[in-house]
């Protein structure tokens, strides 16, 4: 049953990377490697229950919040072209 759950994260994971290379806009893109990173987590998550190892839910856990951090980074860069905060004499606009 969990080797069918594998398979399936696995499926979806590869079509996520499809939609992360055809995406139209980078956003798509964005989304698609966000997408993937959380099929990641839970193939982490599924390989861990499968060799009853508990201790591979703690990193499932650690990559989720690398992903979900990272995902925020790159859309605040892609919006704003920068990561950090305006130079001197800059608007701050919407942040």
């Amino acid at each position: 049953m969990f080797n069918a759950a594998a398979a399936a994260v696995l499926i979806s994971m590869f079509l996520a990377l499809v939609r992360a290379f055809a995406g139209p806009t980078v956003y798509d893109r964005i989304l698609a490697v966000n997408m993937f990173g959380t099929k990641t987590v839970l193939m982490i998550a599924i390989l861990g229950f499968l060799t009853d190892r508990p201790d591979f839910l703690d990193i499932a856990l650690v990559y989720a919040l690398i992903n979900f951090v990272g995902t925020i980074a790159v859309m605040k860069f892609f919006k704003y072209n920068h990561l950090g905060l305006p130079h001197e004499g800059e608007d701050l606009g919407d942040l």
